[in-house]
């Protein structure tokens, strides 16, 4: 048996941040950044069957043309989905009461819709980036054991070089979406992509208030980056740590995220509101 301090759960057995049981969550997850989003997404189901909030959490599990499906917000931020991953793994391959993994693993099904900056002027404000290959910022998975067969180490390395990537900062890593998920997704509009995730919004991203970055020339570095024909397409917060954490813990994972602005033009949708629910319209009925 696991140490308290290991595997935490509330009073009534739920995981300790997510506050959920086992039979709260499908095994079709759609993830999201922002709570209020997910109230969205619930308008378009057809029944809700769960619902509950901690934190920045929000989970609804209801259906949308007789699938089943879960809508978790995530908040900001990689640190929040090593949280959420973790904890939705245990839900579904892990006894609560005794710690004990299972005998058979459970598969989770992970889509991340969100929002993203443009780092081409070739994909205008509006258009949905499909993550073919997730690059960490962040430095999460360094804390794992074990990561390297799931990494494109070619492409990290090279990046790595072409910006000279400091010494002070975490190594980047590269982690390839589900190729499952991506032919599931490859007859939608979506332009596909590398994404960089960050481990903030500022600096990170390369925005200037009154700090200045350790490059300031970063944002025209990544634009002009290119690997065996491949650019980077936009700028978020928690793809690499979904996908590197999914891939380790053998579930499917990808991102899809709407360009609200773009980095080289600077231009911005105030109203993207609409568009997301296109989108996660979109995503609902392939699932």
């Amino acid at each position: 048996m696991q140490k308290q301090t290991e595997l935490i759960t509330n009073k009534d057995g739920s995981i300790f941040h997510l506050n959920l049981l086992p039979e709260d969550i499908s095994h079709k997850i759609i993830i999201v950044g922002d709570p209020g989003r997910v109230e969205m997404l619930g308008s378009l189901m057809q029944e809700i069957r769960v619902k509950k909030a901690n934190r920045e959490f929000h989970t609804i599990t209801g259906t949308f043309e007789n699938t089943e499906i879960t809508v978790i917000s995530s908040g900001i931020g990689t640190d929040n989905i090593d949280i959420l991953l973790n904890e939705l793994d245990a839900l579904v391959n892990i006894d609560l009461k005794t710690g004990i993994c299972k005998e058979e693993p459970v598969s989770l099904t992970f889509i991340r819709i969100g929002t993203s900056g443009g780092l081409q002027a070739a994909i205008p404000e509006g258009t949905c980036v499909l993550t073919e290959t997730a690059i960490g910022f962040d430095g999460l998975l360094h804390f794992y054991e074990g990561y390297d067969w799931i990494l494109d180490t070619g492409l990290a390395d090279a990046l790595a070089e072409f910006i000279e990537w400091p010494d002070l900062l975490s190594y980047p890593y590269a982690v390839n979406g589900n190729k499952e998920l991506i032919e599931m997704f490859a007859g939608e509009n979506f332009t596909k992509g590398i994404t960089i995730s960050t481990p903030g919004f500022y600096a990170p991203q390369g925005r200037r208030l009154r700090l200045e970055t350790f490059d300031n020339e970063i944002n025209n570095k990544l634009t002009e980056f290119s690997y065996r024909g491949r650019t980077i397409s936009n700028y978020e917060m928690e793809s690499s740590a979904i996908y590197g954490l999914s891939a380790l813990l053998g579930h499917k994972a990808l991102t899809i995220c709407l360009v609200i602005g773009n980095r080289v033009t600077g231009k911005f949708v105030q109203d993207y509101k609409p568009l997301m629910s296109d989108l996660a319209l979109k995503v609902f009925k392939l699932l």
